[in-house]
């Protein structure tokens, strides 16, 4: 993977003891790499006894692969889940964008959107955690993502069949234009991932602060290492 993706990971140091809330963009499609990165580099800083929990997509958890998901670490993406672990002193990471995020066009690749999704903020509040924000750059560079497809998602009504609005079509090798499956294999692009200093919301914008204010915060932050990354970017999947 470090080979592959040349993948390099900076800022773990601004993760605090403690439970904490890691909040990410993803990118890769049904191949995102953002968890294996982090997760190593989480591993190769802190130790494996100390753990990190991933919440992911209910289908995750569906079929043979489920126990082996959940071994690693893997929950559902529901908070009460994300408030027992939380609570119990554990560092948990989050996409709020999902698929919606994942499956986003190339030319976007480069913009944080979490489709107006803020429960991310009320499980860090109800918690009584930071929320440490994390950027990636290269992952959707992995093949041409071209649309998320949500208008044929609703047609073949994948919303209630599969919990997702959409069915996003992309350009790869070695099958070409391919729809949600089978995925092309990912190209060598180049991953950079930056963990940025953590938001204590409440000292930020006093108590009781509104969840939308906090999600401002947040993907303002984010954007903002983000373009960094991209200035730093000469080349698309070189790096």
């Amino acid at each position: 993977m470090r080979t592959w993706f040349r993948s390099s990971v900076t800022g773990m140091e601004h993760v605090p003891e403690g439970g904490a809330l890691m909040v990410s963009n993803h990118s890769g499609g049904l191949l995102a790499m953002d968890v294996p990165i982090l997760a190593t580099a989480f591993a190769d800083e802190f130790g494996v006894e100390r753990p990190l929990h991933v919440l992911a997509h209910d289908l995750l958890f569906t079929g043979a692969a489920g126990p082996f998901f959940t071994r690693c670490g893997f929950l559902p993406a529901d908070r009460e889940h994300a408030h027992e672990v939380l609570t119990a002193g554990s560092v948990t990471m989050v996409f709020p964008g999902g698929d919606y995020d994942v499956f986003r066009p190339t030319r976007a690749a480069n913009v944080v959107d979490f489709d107006g999704r803020t429960g991310y903020v009320r499980t860090a509040l109800r918690a009584g955690v930071p929320i440490v924000p994390v950027v990636s750059i290269g992952g959707q560079e992995a093949q041409l993502f071209l649309t998320r497809g949500e208008a044929i998602g609703k047609v073949l009504h994948l919303e209630k069949l599969l919990r997702s609005r959409f069915f996003p079509v992309s350009v790869g090798f070695p099958f070409g234009v391919v729809g949600a499956f089978p995925p092309n294999l990912p190209l060598p692009t180049k991953i950079t991932t930056r963990v940025l200093e953590p938001i204590d919301p409440v000292s930020e914008l006093g108590p009781d602060p509104d969840p939308a204010s906090v999600d401002a915060l947040v993907r303002a932050r984010m954007q903002h290492a983000l373009d960094e990354l991209a200035r730093a970017r000469r080349f698309p999947v070189l790096g």
